[in-house]
């Protein structure tokens, strides 16, 4: 392959290079404490602004408002069809609901011998799908059609008819809720209509949790599922229903983002700037326009690590508070947000230990970048660390005072969150809450989880490991679809290449300015991303790029603190500013695959526009 092939890649690497480059001297200069981190007017508009374009571009072709919704339970069931005289039936649709099971499709002329004609699976894949079998070779005339279910418990949204000329032939069933609207039956089965990867388990499981189901899938806790249930309560059980919730959920990360980067480097530029390149981030697109549980982990992260830094710089104990209880929200959203508990765990140990190994240098004098010869840090104003001079004695009732808050916030609170996000599990069950009959449920799903997680073998084409996340190396294929006039549609969820090779020279920096520097900045943003990604390394079940997602706000942070070390430099911010826009270039230049927009051959193919790296399945 030509050098022509890489002329993107290569010139990304470059821009990284020179972007860099223009860093001031890291061992002459320090980041100073933020001046204004007050949140004014300004700071609205600019929010504002972002969040309007970012949420129209999210909510744009999410998925269809209207589709079957009234699944009809079939196990043990037949329907018959009465298919009009006229008309030339070519194919038999149908929209499959949830459960899984089996069916008999047979034909007849006179409704009373039926012959077979096939057969359909619906199973584990198929939920919340549409699905067309031919009638070509149904004998002839077809007046009747039934649906047998063979096997299995499996719920049926729609049935229909379309003619040989393209029409939806008008029908009559002894289940009359089985026959939907045409204008409801798709031309062909895309993910505007139907559900596609995960949405086969977490879409599903919300609907059950909604009608009193047991659940399908319990491999994960079940606060994601019953967030995202929120949107199918508004907009129906509909692909934009339950899609709705994880986009509107990535939307609320913009303003979250925005409020920790003004906590950590104040102004309107870096927070500005840090936002912008979330939204232009390929992964956060992706993965809060599909209905998974990963969104709402990585939102209370986020807001987790938001409420412990005010916390760790203004003792707030309202701050903590907030922060366990997002804790609380995220572990039982996904485990994931275990993860990042522990890197709260972290950061308030080296807290304390802090004050009691130096209390009488809570914060010392700080160098500054030349421009900025003269700002002082300014001393937190926090009741605990302005009176943190003195002995550690002194400090011990204190210590002891905020480990039993802790306790409460931070245990006993996350922990009644987790019990009662399993009030769907105890409804379907028929257990009241705190009732033993509950309790061992709770306990039964933990123990089945665990177990299913450490011991899953599975393989998959687009599975990856930890340190293919770090460079982009293989993204995941969620969605692909070929036309016949040789376009095609796919989504495809990996980071922004700038920000994924960008965030990572950023660790390093930023890695120098916690060990050398001691920045506690520096420090916090490094942990956090530590905690995400660390637990991964030892994990050896299948995973994929997905899994980076936690991280990779992170990464943002950390190019926040590159874009502040800027600030130092002639024309800094604007530098700063020319690299977000590239962001989002690259962001609109990759747009069809990740919105699943058609888009035609040749614009992946030359000169190799999207395919940056060969293992691109692009």
């Amino acid at each position: 392959m030509s050098l022509l092939a890489y002329a993107l890649p290569i010139a990304a690497a470059l821009l990284l290079f020179a972007f860099f480059a223009l860093l001031p001297d890291l061992r002459r200069c320090a980041l100073p404490a933020p001046s204004v981190r007050r949140f004014t007017a300004a700071d609205a508009v600019l929010l504002g602004l972002i969040m309007l374009v970012y949420g129209a571009v999210a909510f744009y072709h999410l998925g269809n408002t209207r589709s079957p919704e009234g699944f009809v339970p079939m196990e043990g069931r037949s329907v018959t069809l009465t298919l009009p005289e006229e008309g030339e039936p070519e194919e038999f649709w149908l929209f499959a609901g949830v459960g899984a099971g089996n069916y008999a499709i047979e034909a007849s002329a006179d409704g009373e011998d039926f012959a077979p004609l096939t057969d359909f699976e619906q199973n584990y894949v198929a939920v919340l799908k549409w699905a067309s079998v031919p009638l070509a070779d149904a004998p002839r005339p077809l007046r009747y059609l039934r649906i047998r279910c063979v096997s299995g418990t499996p719920w049926l949204g729609a049935l229909a008819v379309r003619g040989a000329d393209g029409a939806m032939l008008a029908l009559t069933a002894d289940e009359p809720a089985l026959c939907c609207d045409p204008s409801l039956v798709p031309e062909k089965t895309d993910f505007m209509n139907s559900s596609y990867f995960d949405e086969i388990y977490h879409a599903r499981t919300a609907w059950e949790h909604l009608h009193g189901v047991w659940p399908y899938e319990i491999s994960h806790p079940p606060l994601g599922k019953e967030l995202l249930s929120l949107g199918v309560l508004l907009f129906g059980m509909t692909p934009f229903g339950w899609r709705f919730s994880g986009t509107l959920f990535g939307v609320l990360m913009l303003p979250v983002l925005y409020l920790l980067l003004k906590r950590l480097f104040g102004g309107k530029a870096v927070p500005t700037l840090g936002t912008i390149v979330l939204a232009a981030d390929f992964m956060h697109f992706v993965q809060t326009r599909i209905a998974t549980i990963d969104t709402y982990g990585v939102f209370f992260i986020l807001l987790m690590y938001l409420f412990m830094y005010i916390w760790l710089e203004e003792d707030k104990l309202w701050a903590l508070a907030l922060s366990g209880l997002s804790f609380g929200l995220g572990a039982a959203s996904k485990w994931t947000g275990l993860y990042a508990g522990a890197g709260l765990g972290v950061l308030w140990l080296l807290h304390w230990l802090s004050l009691f190994l130096a209390p009488d240098r809570c914060d010392p004098e700080r160098r500054v970048c030349a421009r900025r010869r003269h700002a002082s840090a300014q001393p937190p104003a926090g009741r605990l660390l302005a009176s943190c001079k003195g002995s550690p004695r002194s400090l011990f009732p204190a210590f002891l005072k905020n480990v039993g808050f802790c306790l409460v916030f931070f245990v006993a609170l996350p922990a009644l969150i987790y019990y009662l996000s399993y009030l769907p599990y105890g409804r379907a069950a028929g257990c009241a809450p705190f009732s033993a009959a509950y309790t061992r449920l709770v306990l039964d799903n933990q123990r089945f989880m665990f177990s299913y997680h450490a011991s899953i073998v599975a393989e998959h084409p687009y599975s990856s490991r930890w340190y293919q996340w770090l460079l982009d190396i293989r993204p995941i294929l969620y969605y692909l679809e070929y036309f016949p006039d040789g376009s095609r549609s796919a989504i495809c969820a990996f980071l922004n290449p700038l920000l994924c090779w960008g965030g990572l020279l950023s660790l390093f920096v930023l890695g120098y300015e916690a060990l050398f520097r001691g920045d506690r900045r520096a420090g916090f943003i490094l942990l956090g991303y530590l905690a995400q990604l660390l637990p991964w390394v030892f994990i050896s079940r299948l995973t994929f790029a997905y899994h980076y997602f936690p991280s990779s706000v992170f990464l943002v942070l950390a190019l926040g603190y590159v874009f502040a070390l800027l600030r130092s430099r002639p024309h800094g911010t604007l530098i700063a500013a020319g690299f977000t826009a590239l962001c989002a270039a690259v962001f609109v230049l990759f747009y069809p695959v990740l919105a699943g927009a058609p888009y035609v051959a040749d614009y992946a193919a030359v000169p190799q526009l999207l395919q940056w790296l060969p293992t691109w399945p692009l």
